[in-house]
């Protein structure tokens, strides 16, 4: 699930939240584990590349905003291609247009199936998480008996601007907990999606009992107020310079693992924080799958690079590894 600015609110300073408000965070064995994108306050894209490609946006340079329109066609290597190797029907639910930053062009890519955009889906905006949800239930009951499925579940009901009441007729009971009104309407968005994931767990249960679920859930960046909270003592041009030096603390969201009738087999990569384009390496392990030469290369690179990949001795190990995929024919062009 691509979990819309979704981050532990609680790093910033004087925040206020219910009581039970971490819990979402957590994975199934009660761990926080933390998640380091490449974008903040807006580009969800750059972390679909991470977890698809599980490539770094970074290594496009300044062109790393085109990093999807620039990848489709060339950038062949990814989590769907090798899923689909190990007998895996891919499929994408993707809340606006196909062709928004070339996303179906790019999903397609990278071994992804079926690609289900806004059209398909029948909307015309942004819906509440459980919409997708709805969708995704519908997919696995028409196609599970099929094999396999992998299904990238993309939300945006937390999506920016927060300075306005998102649909008002949903969770008519929500108090204020008394921060920032821009604050508590995300916090509000944010308490939705709590729930409806929760729904969504308790329907996997109840609608499919002999079937089993890996679920993993990241945040593809900070809401954007982020970056002004975190250290409230910094003017606009010291804020500027920790995203310019990628400071982690502007750029960590989370990633958290559950099961449904299942225990993940291996989580020896799953360490406390990885930067976004490990994911793909996590997702497999921890559903036993073998990996292929490339995801193997990369395992060794996070062991030594203790879960950092473009951060990692300067961006050599990225390069380094590029270079590698490109001579095997998995990147094109570039």
């Amino acid at each position: 699930m691509h979990d819309e600015s979704s981050f532990d609110i609680r790093v910033l300073p004087g925040v206020k939240v219910a009581a039970t408000y971490g819990d979402h965070f957590r994975s199934f064995d009660g761990k926080r584990r933390h998640f380091i994108t490449e974008g903040a306050g807006g580009p969800s894209w750059y972390a679909e590349y991470n977890v698809l490609a599980g490539l770094s946006a970074r290594s496009f340079g300044r062109f790393a905003y085109y990093v999807t329109q620039i990848a489709a066609g060339r950038v062949e290597r990814g989590l769907p291609t090798a899923l689909r190797r190990c007998g895996y029907r891919t499929f994408s639910i993707y809340p606006a247009l196909g062709a928004f930053m070339s996303a179906r062009n790019f999903q397609t890519t990278t071994g992804m199936e079926k690609f289900v955009d806004q059209g398909a889906l029948g909307t015309k905006r942004i819906e509440p998480d459980g919409f997708y949800y709805d969708a995704a239930l519908h997919m696995i009951e028409h196609e599970r008996d099929k094999g396999p499925m992998f299904l990238l579940v993309y939300l945006a009901a937390n999506h920016y601007p927060w300075n306005y009441r998102w649909r008002p007729e949903l969770m008519p009971e929500w108090k204020e907990p008394g921060n920032a009104p821009e604050v508590d309407e995300y916090l509000r968005r944010q308490t939705m999606s709590f729930g409806a994931y929760a729904e969504l767990r308790d329907r996997l249960a109840r609608q499919f009992p002999g079937e089993q679920f890996l679920l993993v859930r990241y945040g593809d960046h900070q809401p954007d107020f982020a970056s002004l909270m975190l250290e409230p003592s910094l003017d606009e041009a010291g804020i500027n310079r920790r995203l310019m030096t990628y400071d982690p603390r502007y750029y960590t969201t989370y990633y958290a693992i559950d099961a449904i009738n299942f225990k993940p087999v291996n989580l020896s990569s799953a360490l406390d924080t990885i930067e976004g384009p490990y994911l793909p390496l996590i997702v497999q392990e921890a559903a036993g799958l073998p990996l292929d030469p490339s995801f193997a290369e990369q395992k060794r690179i996070l062991e030594r690079c203790k879960g950092l990949f473009y951060a990692c001795a300067g961006g050599a190990e990225a390069r380094r590894f590029n270079r590698l995929l490109i001579d095997a024919g998995l990147i094109k062009g570039l």
